[in-house]
């Protein structure tokens, strides 16, 4: 879909570029698929403020996604294409033969009336998804479990994507759009396409009051603020911080790696990094 600009008649109009979204569902969602949602304004289950520069925003309504699309062999119709405030792709409603409706990510160049399928082999179409046992080489895909039956996990944002480039053994190499390759099982589903709303990294706002419909609260820096409040903060005039840059509770930041998980480094045969580092 495309961008949309607005001729600045108000000063919040000007300079903002929306994505069109005029060829979407207009009305509610599918209420059996759906479920109310409480906001926790970044507060942990003891209350406190857990993450930062969250809080207020619209009210929203969640819609259950299908990432495993456990149903094989079982083709569906695409009913609508949605608008969904959880997340920043699109969304699509499918109705199965035997009338069981669904909701799924939509991919790019996913129509009404499209059909998709859920089988060990299937078409390379947009939609359809299979193991990556059963998928060829080269294919775009999206919607990527890290382990067989858990759902999808990996490239649900919008416009974003992982292209199988290989086999090796029992894995399946993905190239993943941050540039790392790793590997996963190939009994892993998948499902074949971009995600939808490629254009939504190229918006802009506009003005202030939309970021807090979104429920994003200012973000103050730590060098306007006092001693008291920020390591960053007090000083005459200007001051610039310091020399290492750190979080209000004294911990590096900007550039400091905090990937804890290295259990892992063994399925990923090329770190996003590496280009960084001149590797």
């Amino acid at each position: 879909m495309a961008l949309k600009s607005y001729n600045p008649i108000t000063p919040g109009q000007r300079g903002l570029i929306l994505v069109d979204r005029s060829a979407l569902w207009k009305g509610g969602p599918v209420k059996a698929l759906s479920e109310g949602l409480s906001s926790k304004g970044g507060r942990n289950n003891a209350g406190r403020i857990s993450v930062r520069r969250r809080g207020g925003g619209a009210k929203r309504n969640y819609r259950m996604i299908d990432f495993k699309r456990h149903r094989m062999d079982a083709p569906a119709t695409v009913e609508r294409l949605e608008y969904d405030p959880n997340r920043s792709a699109f969304i699509a409603l499918i109705k199965y033969e035997d009338g069981e409706l669904n909701y799924i990510l939509a991919p790019q160049r996913l129509a009404v009336g499209d059909r998709v399928i859920s089988a060990r082999r299937a078409d390379v179409k947009p939609g359809n998804a299979m193991p990556l046992s059963g998928m060829p080489v080269g294919t775009i895909i999206h919607n990527i479990e890290l382990k067989p039956g858990k759902g999808g996990q990996m490239a649900r944002a919008a416009g974003t994507y992982a292209q199988f480039v290989g086999r090796d053994g029992g894995y399946a190499q993905l190239k993943l759009s941050s540039g790392e390759l790793r590997v996963v099982r190939q009994e892993c589903m998948a499902t074949v396409g971009a995600v939808s709303n490629p254009d939504n990294a190229n918006t802009n706002l506009g003005k202030a009051g939309r970021n807090r419909h979104l429920g994003k609260r200012p973000s103050v820096r730590g060098v306007v603020m006092n001693p008291v409040d920020h390591p960053h903060g007090g000083g005459e005039g200007k001051s610039s911080g310091g020399r290492h840059p750190v979080t209000p509770w004294g911990k590096p930041t900007r550039g400091m790696r905090t990937r804890k998980n290295k259990m892992t480094d063994k399925y990923i045969l090329r770190s996003r990094h590496a280009r960084r580092k001149g590797r």
